[in-house]
Parts: structure tokens; C-alpha cells; sequence
């Protein structure tokens, strides 16, 4: 199980609403390799919700199995799925999810500090991130004093800091205008061209097409899994 960062077995999700039964997955089997760029993508209520949730460790199925970087992850407990958020997983949502009243490098060190790494390292991490993302001028701006996609790119430096196994990003240019999408796209994409696995869940094709792959839901299985011939190009 080296190369697979994510392997999914029947992964299946039921929700209970009164007497009804929603059943959101039905079995999904999905593997993502180590430096894939993946989008995931289909209608409202296809399931790419709570599989973005489960991928994230935050949520747990009710059947089947789902390994991240190696470890069977699918039967741990609350707290143990919380160390795992920590360590392996980076999250980019539509909302930013910044704290108002911190720098974009405080931001940033937030991971760091509930890993219990020194404020000397928590700083020298934050900053090669900041800078990685091109924002090594903007440390000391709060989210007020930043345009929404610097704010987006903190919260993709934060993402990064852990050097985490996989990036899940949901929606992440929901919130953004044409041309900021495209940076942040751009990006993801030169932060997949160094190594890093992403997964993307969103609805918009011109977005889907920076990644090199699609993996399309519908009512809770998995309806179409392809190459995209040339990514980023919509």
C-alpha cells in the first residue's frame, strides 16, 4: 500500500432522518496514488460531500474500509482521528476559515501549535510556506488587510505546513472571481507539480480540468473515473 495515499473498500454512508434511511455512499471503491491530482465532482446530493468528509477523517463510515498513507483509518476513534487530521491531512475550504484577528503567519502556525512544535520552528515553517505560496511580504497582515485570494493562499500555506500527506480542497475557488480562480488553480497545480497528492470536490468544469484526473458521483456510487488529456485547460 506504499504508493496509495488513499484506498477505499465498499466505503458506505448512511444517515438516519426519522424512519427514512438516506443512504449518501453506496460502496465506493477509489484509489488516489501519491502525487495525483484529483477532482471530484457531480450533483447536489451525489455524495461528493460526504466523501470529501470521510476522506478528511471527519466524519466515519458505516461499512467498508478507507486507508490514508497506509494506516486503516476507517474503525479509529474520534481522538485518534483528530491526530490523524493533524498529521496527515490539509484542508482548503471555500470560506478561508482564517482567524480574523491573527497575522496571515500566526494563521498559519496554527497547525503547528496543536502538534506541540516550538514557537522557533512553528515560525521558520510558517514563513517557507508563506513564502512558498508567494506571500513571504504579507506575514504580518491580518485577513481584513488581505484581497480574498492572498486570504485563500494563507489558508493553503496553513494547509501545508504539516507537510501533510494529502490536501483536501472543497470548493476552493467558491468565494472567488474569475481571475483570482485561476491563480489559485495555478497554484494547486505547481504545488502538485513538486509532489504534493491533492483532491479537489467541486462543481464547476473549468475548475475540475486543472486536475489530471475526474472521478464523477451520482447517487452515491462512483458513475465515471478518467485522465483528464490536458489538464488546466478549460
Amino acid at each position: 500500500m506504499s504508493e496509495a495515499v488513499i484506498r477505499t473498500g465498499s466505503l458506505t454512508k448512511d444517515y438516519e432522518l426519522g424512519a427514512e434511511t438516506i443512504h449518501a455512499l453506496r460502496g465506493v471503491d477509489l484509489e488516489v496514488e501519491r502525487g495525483e491530482f484529483v477532482a471530484v465532482m457531480g450533483p447536489s446530493g451525489s455524495g461528493k460531500s460526504t466523501l470529501m468528509n470521510l476522506l478528511g477523517c471527519l466524519d466515519t463510515p458505516t461499512a467498508g474500509e478507507y486507508w490514508l498513507n497506509g494506516q486503516l483509518v476507517s474503525q479509529l476513534s474520534d481522538d485518534e482521528l483528530a491526530r490523524i487530521r493533524n498529521r496527515e491531512i490539509g484542508f482548503v475550504f471555500q470560506t478561508f476559515n482564517l482567524l480574523p484577528r491573527a497575522s496571515a503567519l500566526h494563521n498559519v502556525e496554527l497547525p503547528l501549535i496543536y502538534a506541540g512544535v516550538s514557537a522557533k520552528e512553528r515560525q521558520r515553517r510558517a514563513m517557507e510556506k508563506l513564502r512558498q505560496v508567494g506571500l513571504g511580504d504579507r506575514v504580518g497582515h491580518r485577513p481584513s488587510e488581505l484581497s480574498g485570494g492572498q486570504r485563500q493562499r494563507v489558508a493553503i500555506a496553513r494547509s501545508l505546513v504539516n507537510n501533510p500527506a494529502l490536501l483536501l480542497a472543497d470548493e476552493p475557488t467558491g468565494n472567488l472571481d474569475s481571475e483570482t480562480s485561476r491563480e489559485i488553480m495555478e497554484l494547486l497545480r505547481d504545488l502538485n507539480a513538486q509532489g504534493q497528492t491533492i483532491l479537489l470536490v467541486t462543481h464547476e468544469r473549468d475548475i475540475a480540468a486543472y486536475a489530471r484526473r475526474q472521478v464523477h458521483l451520482r447517487d452515491g456510487h462512483i458513475e465515471r473515473d478518467f485522465v483528464v488529456e490536458e489538464a488546466g485547460v478549460a
